[in-house]
This record gives C-alpha cells, sequence and structure tokens, in this order.
C-alpha cells in the first residue's frame, strides 16, 4: 500500500502553478529612481541591517530573494550589512516575541542616527497571526519606532524594493 502511494506522488506532477514573472522594464525603472534616490538623500548606498524579531521566517525568504541574481539588491544602491552601527535602515520582521524585545531595543540603539525602522509584513505590523500569543508583545511599533510599514504575508520583493524607496522619498 505505501509503495504504491510513494509510486503515485513520484509520477504525479507538481499542483502549483508557476509565479508571473515581473515586469523587466519595472524592476529597471525601479533601480534607476532607487539609486538616484539613495545618492541624493544620503550621498551613498543605503545600509540595511535584516532583524528578525520572532517570525515564522516568510518574510526573510523574500528578503534573501532580494540579494538573488534575478532582483541583485546591490545593484539598487542597497547593502545588507553586518551589524547595526553600520546600517541606515533596520528591516524588521515577525511580531516581537518576549524573548527578542530586548534584543531589537539593544540593536535599535546600536545603530547609528539618522536611523530608519522599516517593519515588513502584517506580523510587524500588529503580531499577525501571533497577536495575543502569551510569547508575542506585538508588533515592531511596540518597542521601537516605526518609520514605514510595508505590507503582505509575506510582501513580494517587489513590494520591498517599492516600499524601501517609498521610505527613501518620504526622508527627503
Amino acid at each position: 500500500m505505501r509503495s504504491k502511494l510513494l509510486l503515485q506522488n513520484l509520477l504525479r506532477s507538481p499542483l502549483t502553478i508557476p509565479a508571473p514573472a515581473p515586469s523587466e522594464a519595472a524592476l529597471a525603472e525601479l533601480a534607476t529612481k532607487v539609486d538616484q534616490t539613495a545618492q541624493r538623500r544620503l550621498g551613498r548606498s543605503l545600509s540595511i541591517r535584516e532583524v528578525d524579531a520572532g517570525s515564522c521566517n516568510g518574510c526573510e525568504l523574500e528578503i534573501h530573494a532580494l540579494n538573488n541574481a534575478f532582483y541583485d539588491l546591490e545593484r539598487f544602491g542597497f547593502h545588507i550589512v553586518a551589524s547595526p552601527r553600520h546600517a541606515d535602515v533596520l528591516l524588521v520582521t515577525g511580531p516581537v516575541t518576549t524573548n527578542m524585545k530586548e534584543a531589537l531595543e539593544r540593536t535599535y540603539a546600536a545603530t547609528p542616527d539618522p536611523k530608519w525602522v522599516v517593519a515588513v509584513g502584517d506580523c510587524g505590523r500588529d503580531g499577525g497571526v501571533f497577536a495575543g500569543s502569551y510569547a508575542c508583545i506585538g508588533g515592531i511599533s511596540a518597542v521601537i519606532p516605526v518609520d514605514l510599514h510595508i505590507p503582505g504575508c509575506p510582501p513580494t520583493p517587489m513590494q520591498l524594493l517599492q516600499g524601501l524607496l517609498a521610505l527613501l522619498q518620504m526622508k527627503e
């Protein structure tokens, strides 16, 4: 019985459909806008520190997709940095869990001014599906001030890029 089921699953095609391809023209235009705005605003590239405050990792997967060959975050003038001491932006994902509250506060304190905080995803806004849990404090703004929220569960890489562009334009 088990071998029959295994064989059927091996021969069956996947039930998912491919995702629609983003427009190359829209991506190129977005790259130009982001780079020009970052250069005008900061005189250099924008440095981002990604912080997971207790998420399910859905948003992290989309953020990591920004570094793949298709999106190539570096060409937009953004750089992911390893230390909050080198960051301009904190890209925070997930609801803030009780165990991550102090770490998030310390990361925020270690980031030099001027600094911006971007709450990523629905969990970053208000706790999302984890709201009300005994282990969840709530959204990012319950612990540190938030400059921009990028909605979605999870937001797509294009939405993340558009949100970062909106942050740069908002702070001009």
